[in-house]
């Protein structure tokens, strides 16, 4: 079984967001895990699927909901 990788450019536009933020996000330590093989930048296909797994939300950090309203308080 062969595991698929995308590279920064392919995962920049899955998530239709800047090649420069994954940059950013490898020096902070954010997003997905990667491997850096002979200077190129790889992402596994099972580690971006993980990582979107856990950002799925349901409501906002801090944000306070009326009850049954749906709406903020």
């Amino acid at each position: 079984m062969t595991t698929r990788h995308l590279n920064q450019t392919e995962l920049a536009a899955r998530w239709t967001i800047s090649p420069r933020t994954l940059e950013r996000w490898r020096f902070t330590g954010e997003g997905p895990q990667f491997i850096k093989i002979g200077g190129r930048v790889a992402y596994r296909l099972g580690d971006v699927e993980a990582y979107e797994a856990e950002q799925i939300r349901q409501v906002t950090p801090g944000v306070r909901r009326g009850p049954n309203s749906g709406e903020a308080a």
